[in-house]
């Protein structure tokens, strides 16, 4: 049996925008005209991999130097949103003085869609060694039921 999937525009656009996020982080935002060297600066969003097995989806966040108590992870209307805050390294606190900073510091959000099959009231969340992993159980199935109708 052919089953029929309704289009949502909504999630359209976001597939969109996550097949663009990448092309364009690359793009210079703000460049430093400094002959010696050209810096580029782009937001800041951790990186994502999404899985799903039989039972669950797992999401797996990297988020380096970040302490779990700065991380939120809520599910609200069927998004499930990830956010949190990198804090820049002070240069006075730790007595450095930088040449060079690469990495990318300050607040992020990341959300996604679930599925229908998701149950946001079955999620769990761990931290370890700055990568999240948040599981989404999913719904229990329904098994289709035969009833016979008598004709009259």
């Amino acid at each position: 049996m052919t089953s029929l999937l309704r289009w949502d525009p909504v999630r359209e656009l976001e597939d969109l925008g996550r097949r663009l996020t990448p092309v364009f982080a690359r793009l210079p935002q703000e460049t430093r005209t400094d002959e010696r060297q050209a810096m580029t600066a782009v937001d800041w969003a951790p990186v994502v991999d999404i899985a799903e097995d039989g039972e669950a989806y797992h999401v797996t966040v990297e988020l380096p130097e970040i302490r779990k108590e700065d991380v939120k992870v809520s599910i609200e209307n069927g998004i499930l949103a990830i956010s949190g805050e990198r804090k820049k390294i002070s240069e006075e606190k730790n007595g450095k003085r930088y040449h060079r900073m690469e990495r990318l510091y300050g607040s992020f959000l990341r959300s996604f869609s679930l599925p229908d099959d998701a149950d946001p009231q079955r999620v769990t969340a761990t931290m370890k060694d700055g990568v999240l992993h948040v599981k989404i159980e999913k719904l229990a199935e329904t098994k289709p039921r035969s009833v016979e109708i008598e004709v009259g």
